[in-house]
């Protein structure tokens, strides 16, 4: 950075921004780059790259998507979580937030965002984060605090979605998506094997008797999903 460029960024917050895709990384960065008290400090697509910036560019804070191309997004949330003069970490996806808002928060995000409501709300989740405060949508910390304030336990051996593991829901969705257990091996850089272990727990935890009705409840959940994404 030379002289002016540090000038100019003197005061500012600084932000770097994890996604795949350059033009959901500009849109993002323009509007940020808009506000005099935020700076883009740099964008990547990578987690390998993603680890090297945070050490080198020491943003305040990190807008990270779950889908990366060489990892999981919440095992790279877990990784950043606590690292030195990071502020917050919000993860900005379009995986379905009744799901992935909890783990994201769990793994050490302080916030998630719809990446639906991004163009509009992404600056006002980072002051939220800047504040020391956690941002959630207002129907996702609705939900959380219906869950917290539930009377009565889930039924002993109730099958639920919300049951799986960070990497048993990550396979659940990729196979809603119609991928076999190949594709999701290359997708999620894990062996086929590994692949199948993961449906047979998948199938388990769900109570269904064969890979076709797992990959039956799979598609309509993906389907119903995106019908609820489309009605906000």
């Amino acid at each position: 950075m030379d002289a002016g460029q540090s000038a100019q960024s003197r005061g500012r917050h600084r932000i770097l921004i994890v996604d795949d895709h350059p033009l959901v990384r500009a849109g993002i960065k323009a509007l940020i780059d808009d506000e005099p008290d935020l700076l883009v400090c740099g964008e990547t697509g990578s987690i390998h790259d993603t680890l090297g910036l945070v050490r080198d560019d020491t943003p305040d804070i990190v807008i990270v998507d779950l889908s990366l191309p060489d990892g999981n997004g919440l095992e790279l949330v877990k990784r950043l979580a606590g690292a030195p003069g990071l502020v917050g970490i919000l993860v900005c996806s379009m995986h379905e937030e009744s799901l992935f808002a909890q783990r994201a928060l769990a793994a050490g995000a302080t916030g998630y965002l719809d990446k639906h409501a991004a163009a509009t709300q992404v600056v006002g989740a980072i002051r939220v984060i800047l504040s020391g405060r956690i941002y959630l949508s207002e129907r996702m910390t609705e939900l959380m605090l219906e869950r917290l304030s539930a009377k009565q336990p889930p039924l002993a051996g109730a099958a639920s979605i919300h049951d799986l593991s960070d990497r048993e829901l990550e396979v659940f969705c990729l196979l809603g998506q119609c991928l076999s257990a190949s594709q999701i091996a290359a997708r999620l850089h894990l062996s086929v094997k590994t692949v199948e272990a993961h449906r047979a727990k998948i199938k388990r935890k769900l109570n269904l008797a064969s890979g076709a009705e797992l990959t039956r409840c799979a598609v309509q959940w993906a389907l119903e999903a995106g019908q609820e994404d489309r009605r906000e």
